[in-house]
This record gives C-alpha cells, structure tokens and sequence, in this order.
C-alpha cells in the first residue's frame, strides 16, 4: 500500500487530537467554601434568641456564636461580654485568642 500523503493541517489536527504533549495537566481546583452571610448589627429577634438559647449552651465560645446564631465574631464577642456582666453565663477560660464560657449552675 502507498503512504497516505496528509496536509499539514490534518497532521496538526491529528498531533493534536493524539497526544498528551499538547495539554498542560488540569489540577484539582479544590473546593470553595460559601462565602459566611453573618449578621454584623444585631436586631430585636436576633438579641431575643442570644438570650434566651446562649445560657443554655454547654460550652460558649466566639466560634460557637458566631455558627449556631450566624452573626460576626465582633457581635459575638460583645454578646458573650453582655452575658458575663448579666452573670448569665461562667468564664471557663480566659485566653487572648479564644474565651471560652459555660454555663452557669446555681450554687444550692
């Protein structure tokens, strides 16, 4: 059989569609966390559930506010400020980066 003469488009086309040299390796792009829509002003209902719900709360820090209640970590620091001075709520530990509160139990 006589060689198949090809142009050098359809050998281009060809070197293209064959190889792997011609494609640059697609890495993972990883996955991207949703951006946090967190309240950063507190409202009436908002402040209404803090009260009520937060002392009842096993271990309080800034972290666990800022995910159960979805507000920003300034609003929840306050929030765990107000509840300490109410004395509804017991510093555990005092810490620069993280305080962490519980509960508190009444004394009998």
């Amino acid at each position: 059989m006589p060689p198949q003469v090809k142009s050098k488009a359809q050998k281009a086309a060809a070197a293209q569609a064959g190889s792997k040299a011609g494609k640059k390796k697609k890495w993972s792009k990883g996955k991207v966390k949703d951006k946090a829509n967190n309240a950063v002003i507190l409202d009436k209902p908002t402040y209404d559930r803090i009260i009520k719900e937060v002392p009842t709360y096993r271990v309080i820090s800034q972290s666990t506010l800022i995910d159960r209640m979805k507000i920003g970590g300034a609003l929840a620091r306050r929030a765990i400020a107000h509840l300490e001075k109410e004395g509804l709520i017991k510093r555990v530990v005092h810490h620069r980066a993280q305080l962490i509160y519980t509960r508190a139990t009444v004394k009998e």
